[in-house]
């Protein structure tokens, strides 16, 4: 049996007229570009997410990316950030000349709350959170430690689309929540885009300036900005999957409630979820193992694709050999990188290929 990480079409095809006719709407309007579509799927995930703004861009790193930029933070600024987040998240401060301190995670692949006060300097602008994986940050916390500093924090949402905690969506929980709509994400679209939700009406609007050329009337640069909108056609097609999102997530939920009962392989770690308060959308279903390399071979021996999110910690990126990190500065980070691998997880994955991954993980004997 051959399974992959991730198989797109199947949900597409389980709602592929809605689909194909909010594409047709989108086209037959004649209006391409921040439009209806846009300003309707905006209100809409603003309501799902629960907060009074959305401001919808290119894709999730412009959405961080644009966030910092509009909270003023620049050079000579830090934001902490997660040692363990994929690459984008460090972007976004770097491309504002700012600079990212990585601070550990948690046991549940967040940063680790505990750690945060010690990294927080004279400079410090930002807490930038990553809820990875599907699972929400110990957001309690973390707002204590910011708000004793009055420092904003910023919810990296990208993998969390559907996750709460104590009572409130990702995306709510912060100054401002950046999603990312690749298509792979739990809330998809069918090419880039992303999106930026916030209670701040000012931070809103200067989003939807940054977007457009720093622009609100049409010639009149207000301040220095890119392009960064979202099309219509894509925002057309996110409104159609987000009425689709709960049961998209539940979904995922069945599946991983198929592993974590399952999977009984003294080898493996399985995912953790933190507390009560939050909960797990499972944009990945991630576990960890000393030989994760021949864990690795072994599945692809057997027809199963997985995945390493991530192999390489931002700190030990070729990118920011500037900043001087070495290997051993963030030994928890690093050791998830060397341990942990994405097995396959997708709307539309079928109880025999979730079964077949189960049965080959068991009969795995270790390296």
């Amino acid at each position: 049996m051959k399974i992959s990480l991730a198989v797109l079409d199947r949900q597409f095809q389980l709602h592929q007229a809605e689909y194909e006719a909010a594409a047709l709407r989108a086209l037959r309007s004649g209006w391409y570009i921040l439009g209806p579509e846009v300003e309707g799927f905006e209100r809409e995930f603003a309501a799902y997410v629960g907060t009074k703004y959305a401001v919808a861009v290119n894709s999730g790193l412009d959405a961080l990316t644009l966030t910092v930029r509009a909270l003023g933070i620049g050079a000579g600024d830090e934001v902490l950030v997660p040692a363990n987040t994929y690459i984008a998240t460090a972007l976004a401060v770097t491309e504002n000349g700012a600079k990212p301190v990585f601070v550990e995670p948690d046991e549940a692949y967040g940063i680790a709350a505990d750690r945060i006060e010690a990294a927080i300097t004279e400079a410090t602008r930002a807490i930038m959170v990553v809820h990875l994986y599907g699972q929400a940050s110990d957001m309690d916390a973390i707002r204590a430690v910011a708000a004793r500093h009055a420092i904003p924090v910023i919810e990296d949402c990208a993998q969390s689309h559907g996750a709460r905690y104590a009572g409130y969506m990702t995306g709510a929980l912060g100054r401002a929540g950046c999603f990312s709509f690749y298509p792979t994400k739990n809330l998809g679209a069918f090419g880039d885009a992303g999106a930026v939700t916030t209670d701040d009406a000012e931070l809103a609007a200067m989003l939807r300036k940054l977007r457009n050329y720093g622009s609100k009337v049409k010639y009149h640069n207000e301040v220095a900005g890119v392009n960064s909108r979202m099309d219509e056609i894509q925002a057309a097609l996110l409104r159609t999957k987000l009425q689709h999102l709960p049961e998209l997530v539940a979904e995922r939920r069945r599946i991983a409630a198929r592993y974590d009962a399952a999977i009984q392989n003294p080898h493996i770690v399985l995912p953790k979820v933190r507390d009560a308060k939050g909960d797990h959308v499972y944009h990945q279903y991630v576990v960890r193992t000393k030989a994760r390399d021949a864990f690795q071979a072994y599945l692809k021996e057997a027809g199963i694709e997985t995945v390493i999110h991530y192999p390489i910690p931002p700190h030990l990126a070729e990118c920011y050999a500037r900043l001087g990190g070495r290997r051993g500065d963030f030994p928890i980070a690093e050791r998830y990188a060397d341990e942990v691998l994405s097995l396959p997880m997708f709307n539309g994955m079928r109880v025999e290929e979730a079964d077949y991954v189960i049965a080959t993980i068991n009969a795995w004997k270790g390296a």
